[in-house]
């Protein structure tokens, strides 16, 4: 048989599967036909003959394209339309697309969308697919354990629960001290050593009018928005947790509060609503 042919049909196969995969880690019906796309292209240009297992194969190569885009996203979070939202499965036909809309759920989707993108991927190969994490490990670059924790904390955030930060201050004040220290000497890679690569930055809409961006998702693009800055941040203790804050002409106007996992910065949320602040079990650290 003609080895393009033979590719041909084991692709088709697996369409349905890799369909399925793209849909769950997308929650967008275009760009699923887009991975599934680029996932075939990916399998022309590679020698699979010592490939062993080729449904395994296609899935980290449409799970590393689907990473990609997702990542990719964050390039638009300025749109005036807002973050990306899950779209409904089409109504032309596509039986396939409606049936999987259907087995996944629009409330989870909507879920999904709030995850890291690596914590999106460790969560849907993991739980939904059963893919052992040292298959996933090398996909997002982390070490099995590592993978098995972002798919943990992307089940908290799914069943509900809040991200269970790092409980040992001493080692949080550290990172905290590197990460001011590095702000205000507008040391980029020093900001990137301790921010995750999936970093999310939020704040809410009173940071937003002294001038924040509503989110800004990645470590490169959070570290550049950190760059030479933190001049009036101080290290704090909010509700017993690692945070900084932002003193400006004698008065506190903002609360940067922290989620510290793996001694990397996972999450900062920038508070400066006065009613909120108030509410805050704030002391220094």
């Amino acid at each position: 048989m003609d080895e393009k042919k033979f590719l041909a049909e084991k692709f088709e196969a697996n369409r349905a599967h890799l369909r399925a995969v793209a849909y769950r880690m997308l929650g967008s019906t275009g760009e699923v036909d887009d991975a599934v796309q680029e996932t075939w292209l990916r399998l022309c240009r590679s020698d699979t003959s010592g490939v062993e297992n080729l449904s395994g194969w296609l899935t980290t190569v449409v799970a590393r394209v689907c990473l990609d885009m997702l990542r990719s996203r964050k390039s638009r979070r300025e749109e005036p339309m807002g973050p990306h939202l899950p779209e409904p499965a089409a109504d032309d036909g596509h039986e396939r697309d409606a049936e999987m809309a259907d087995s996944v759920g629009a409330a989870l989707l909507v879920v999904l969308e709030t995850l890291a993108p690596a914590e999106r991927l460790a969560f849907v190969l993991h739980d939904m697919f059963a893919v052992p994490f040292e298959e996933i490990a090398p996909i997002v670059g982390r070490s099995p354990a590592a993978a098995r924790q972002l798919a943990s904390r992307a089940r908290r955030r799914v069943q509900g629960a809040p991200t269970i930060p790092d409980a040992d201050l001493s080692r949080q004040r550290k990172i905290v001290d590197a990460f001011l220290a590095a702000s205000r000497g507008g040391d980029f890679e020093g900001l990137l050593a301790v921010l995750d690569p999936d970093v999310v930055f939020r704040a809410d809409h009173a940071a937003q009018r002294l001038g924040s961006l509503a989110e800004i998702r990645g470590a490169a693009a959070v570290a550049e928005t950190f760059k030479g800055r933190a001049q009036a941040a101080k290290p704090a203790l909010v509700d017993g947790a690692m945070a900084l804050a932002v003193v400006m002409g004698g008065e506190l106007r903002i609360v940067l509060r922290l989620t510290i996992t793996e001694d990397r910065i996972a999450a900062v949320e920038a508070v400066a609503d006065a009613e909120r602040i108030g509410k805050f079990e704030l002391l220094d650290a």
